[in-house]
This record gives C-alpha cells, sequence and structure tokens, in this order.
C-alpha cells in the first residue's frame, strides 16, 4: 500500500470521527445546488448533479434536504456561489489543493489563508502545484464487494484507467470524459459507490518527518472546517511506521 494511499486513509478516518453533521449536510448541498443550477435538474442528463446526490446518499443525508437544495437552484433570491480553487504548500513541502463554493470570495480568500499563515503553510498562486496532480474520475467501493481481480475486470471494461485494491477498499480512476460511463456501470454491477467524484490525484509526493505530517493534518482540518470549502487534496506520503502512529 503506498504512502500516499495511508495518508489519504488517514485523512478520511479523521474526517468521519470529526465532521460534524449539519456542515457536512450544508456542503453537500450546496454542491447539489450548484451541479442543479449549472445543468438540468434531472440527474438523468447532469452528471455532476448525478455525482453530487450519490455522494448525498452514502452520507444518509436526508431526500428532504436534498430535494430543497435542488430547488433552491431554480430559486432567483438564492446565494450565488462560485468555484475557486487555492493552491500552496504546507508543512513539509506538502502540496496542497482546496476548492471552495462560495457566495462572498474575499472572506474564503481570506480565510484559507489565514489557515495556511498559522498553521505553517504558504498560499500561492492558482497553478503553482496542480502541476503535482492529475484530474481524474475516482470511484470507491468496500472491499467486500469484490475481489481485486473481480473488480479489476469489471473497471477496465468499464473504461477505467486503473484500480488500486487494497485490505479496506478498492479505488477505481478514470479520465474526466469516462468517470460517468465508469461509475454507471459500476454501480449497475456491485451498487452504489462509497464515493464518486472528479478528484485532484497527486503524482509527485513529498515526504513530511512526524512533526510535520502531525502540523499538516492540524492544517488539513481547519481548512475542511471551513463551510466554504468543499475538499482539500495533498500529495503526503508517508512511511508505514509513521502512519501507523498518526493513525492511533
Amino acid at each position: 500500500m503506498a504512502g500516499h494511499s495511508k495518508f489519504k486513509n488517514i485523512m478520511h478516518r479523521k474526517g468521519a470521527q470529526d465532521a460534524k453533521r449539519a456542515r457536512r449536510f450544508n456542503k453537500l448541498a450546496r454542491e447539489i445546488t450548484v451541479a442543479a443550477k449549472s445543468g438540468m435538474p434531472d440527474p438523468g442528463h447532469n452528471p455532476r448533479l448525478r455525482a453530487a446526490l450519490a455522494a448525498a446518499r452514502v452520507q444518509n443525508m436526508p431526500k428532504d434536504r436534498i430535494d430543497r437544495a435542488i430547488k433552491q437552484a431554480a430559486g432567483a433570491d438564492g446565494a450565488i456561489y462560485e468555484a475557486v480553487r487555492y493552491e500552496g504548500y504546507g508543512p513539509g513541502g506538502v502540496a496542497l489543493i482546496v476548492e471552495s463554493l462560495t457566495d462572498n470570495r474575499n472572506r474564503t480568500a481570506a480565510d484559507v489563508r489565514a489557515a495556511f499563515t498559522k498553521l505553517g503553510g504558504v498560499l500561492g498562486e492558482t497553478n503553482s502545484v496542480a502541476f503535482q496532480f492529475s484530474r481524474v474520475g475516482q470511484i470507491l467501493y468496500p472491499a467486500k464487494v469484490a475481489g481485486a481481480d473481480a473488480m479489476f475486470e469489471a473497471a477496465v471494461e468499464a473504461g477505467a484507467d486503473d484500480v488500486e485494491s487494497v485490505d479496506e477498499s478498492h479505488e477505481i480512476t478514470c479520465t474526466i470524459e469516462a468517470f460517468a460511463q465508469v461509475r454507471d456501470a459500476l454501480e449497475a454491477k456491485f451498487g452504489g459507490p462509497d464515493g464518486a467524484g472528479l478528484v485532484w490525484k497527486p503524482n509527485v509526493f513529498a515526504t513530511p518527518s512526524e512533526d510535520q505530517a502531525a502540523s499538516l493534518l492540524k492544517l488539513i482540518d481547519v481548512l475542511e472546517d471551513n463551510d466554504d470549502v468543499q475538499s482539500v487534496a495533498a500529495n503526503a506520503e508517508l512511511s508505514d511506521e509513521l502512519a501507523a502512529r498518526l493513525a492511533g
């Protein structure tokens, strides 16, 4: 299991333990509203909305909350959200990409900059670290749904580029263009995934020390606690021993 995958799993576990339900639902609702406004309100003809609804179902978001988010897209008096990406370096030279949906660009920029500054990071310009990542489609399944060989065969047949299977999960990646067809084909075969969306996947990695990795996790926690921040990607790579200590 690669070091960067260990770090990602630590991030996901911490998120599952620490995330507040209301904040999580607010972020999901914001993505649903923006997705519905960016295309047709019918998920059958709007891949982004279909992915947002799938993510909401994974988090057990109530149906009435989902319906309100879709209806808000049609309202003239609702907030207008703008997608803004921030990039920079955290402790240990780890590259970070922060994606937000905000109705106040100045507020969000100030909050993100303050988090980087206070927790040992440096906020850079757009595209200052993006070259260290690839924008890809990602679908996540628990390991119990299929063996590694069966998942690999089904994913490749659906048009995926790669499958990483570990003890707890399968991670399928594909091009942005193939994302909808791969997700739909796998969902038809294995049921709904644990997660599906477009992500920043690192292709260059930084190796922070234990203290740097701990500080990095604090920075990511602060960023993810911000209501405007939808996701944070990092290119950290950890040793087995360090990953075990941080996970503990």
